[in-house]
């Protein structure tokens, strides 16, 4: 619906006229409102739900709430109280929701059912790690674990093999690039799981 809204002004000081709307059109004036609003909005949900996507969302939906009931608000005089109202209530049906799931999966998934499962799951993955490692050239294998097992120092390897530090280096570096290749799936699985 293009409404075109009444031009008006008001004096003020030093007979200057400040411009409230002039023919502006209501889509105009929920841009203007989207451009001046959206980041304090933002702001403001995010001290609430404390998180930043959730937080898009609920300014998101307020504005959206906001443009489907344009013909019911005065958007000029109103929107800004109106959006502040709706992000409030929208990020407090947030966190309440949020709460709700949490508790449902919790009730879903007895602790000692995810606590044999982590425990399994870490059994697995050390498991892989190990094999990953056994499978490294043998002198790689050997610098590796005196490095990263035992916590010996480059130069307290070189000496101890009778190498130069150089070549302690390069053994490491050609260990890490096969394990990392070997254990990438696993990476992802941990990033994946983190973000869960």
């Amino acid at each position: 619906m293009n409404m075109i809204l009444p031009l008006q002004t008001e004096r003020t000081a030093g007979n200057a006229f400040k411009y409230k709307l002039a023919n502006i059109k209501v889509e105009d004036v929920y841009k203007q409102c989207f451009h001046m609003y959206f980041e304090k909005l933002y702001g403001y949900a995010f001290t609430i739900v404390k998180d930043n996507a959730e937080a898009k969302d609920v300014v998101q939906s307020a504005f959206i709430k906001l443009w489907e009931k344009r013909n019911e608000v005065n958007l000029p005089a109103s929107a800004r109280s109106y959006l502040y109202t709706s992000v409030y209530h929208l990020a407090l049906n947030t966190v309440r929701n949020r709460k709700t799931r949490e508790g449902h999966r919790e009730h879903l998934i007895p602790k000692e059912f995810t606590q044999a499962l982590n425990t399994l799951e870490q059994k697995e993955i050390s498991l892989r790690i190990h094999e990953a490692i056994d499978s490294l050239p043998p002198r790689c294998n050997e610098i590796f674990s005196k490095s990263r097992l035992e916590g010996k120092k480059y130069l307290e390897i070189a000496s101890e093999l009778n190498i130069s530090v150089k070549t302690v280096e390069v053994q490491m570096g050609k260990a890490l690039k096969i394990l990392r290749t070997q254990l990438a799936d696993l990476a992802m699985i941990l990033i994946i799981c983190l973000f869960i």
